[in-house]
């Protein structure tokens, strides 16, 4: 039987996020593996007031929603519960999402690599030098890595790709990334899903940006004019189409027949006689080639000689 003073805090655990769950209708859900606590002191510091951060045991929240959502009859928040699994929280928040991720991406510290500890990412050592003393070179040798000795230290010849991502860390490459002072991971709170009034998203969602959205729209569009054009089913987006097509039938019509419109004249004159408006085109490119030709063409005028003025410097 838990205590009265454990009792106490579950239920106002309880009433706090309820009360966000009231208030917010914007969250994330965040892993906060290796995140220490002041660099969780931070992110918070740097969220608020608009942003609330709520860690917990799974099991109390999952029981705080589902209680929230029987005693509210409203089940919006429902979706949360199979989302809370492993070292997770939530972020509530009225800001715009995009700019509260952002925020929350800037909060991440460099760590070095631990034995045991599954790679997040590639980890490459760049060629070169190393500062180490030759005496070391047993912790290259163990990992094939190709070295030389160049003004008393250790230089690596070439990039060695040490860690691919998702491996365990072995306790040689966890010595020698030691040895040169290299932290290769950084860790941080992980968005891991998104909800917005009822609806939950990958994070990827949230990188979408209007130009992304107007090319997709542009794209669908076209295909659907594609699609209408080939079965001759006249919809919103072939329409302009299918009346450029129209008026070239009606063009072509016009040509071959003695049937006329004011904007077939045009062309039924250039085919009648194109010599004319190649002659009409001929002297206006002449005319304004010419006109430079004559500027560059045109002396410069003489400069005027001194009058003698009837006195000499010297007089």
């Amino acid at each position: 039987m838990p205590s009265a003073t454990k009792l106490e805090k579950k239920e106002a655990y309880h009433q706090r996020l309820c009360d966000y769950l009231n208030t917010y209708e914007r969250a994330f859900v965040v892993g906060a593996d290796n995140v220490g606590s002041k660099q969780m002191s931070d992110i918070r510091a740097a969220l608020r007031p608009e942003t609330i951060i709520l860690m917990g045991k799974n099991t109390m929240m999952k029981r705080s929603i589902r209680l929230y959502c029987e005693e509210t009859g409203n089940d919006q928040w429902a979706p949360l519960l199979d989302e809370l699994v492993g070292n997770v929280g939530l972020i509530f928040t009225k800001g715009d999402l995009s700019q509260v991720k952002a925020e929350i991406a800037k909060y991440k510290v460099g760590a070095p690599a631990r034995v045991g500890l599954v790679a997040p990412n590639d980890v490459t050592i760049p060629s070169g030098g190393t500062g180490m003393d030759p005496s070391q070179t047993s912790f290259f040798q163990a990992l094939a890595i190709a070295t030389k000795i160049n003004k008393g230290t250790i230089d690596i010849v070439s990039d060695v790709h040490l860690i691919k991502a998702g491996d365990k860390v072995g306790a040689s490459e966890a010595a020698l990334l030691g040895k040169l002072g290299i932290k290769p991971f950084k860790y941080g709170l992980e968005v891991v899903k998104v909800y917005d009034s009822g609806s939950l998203f990958e994070p990827a969602v949230l990188e979408i940006t209007d130009e992304d959205m107007v090319a997709s729209v542009g794209a669908a569009l076209a295909n659907v004019a594609a699609l209408s054009l080939a079965t001759n089913y006249p919809t919103l987006a072939s329409l302009p189409h299918s009346v450029i097509n129209a008026y070239k039938n009606v063009l072509a019509i016009a040509v071959e027949t003695d049937y006329s419109f004011p904007l077939a004249e045009k062309v039924k004159a250039y085919l009648a006689d194109p010599s004319a408006f190649a002659v009409a085109a001929t002297p206006a490119a002449g005319g304004a080639a010419a006109a430079p030709a004559a500027a560059a063409a045109a002396p410069e005028p003489e400069e005027e000689e001194e009058e003698d003025m009837g006195f000499s410097l010297f007089d």
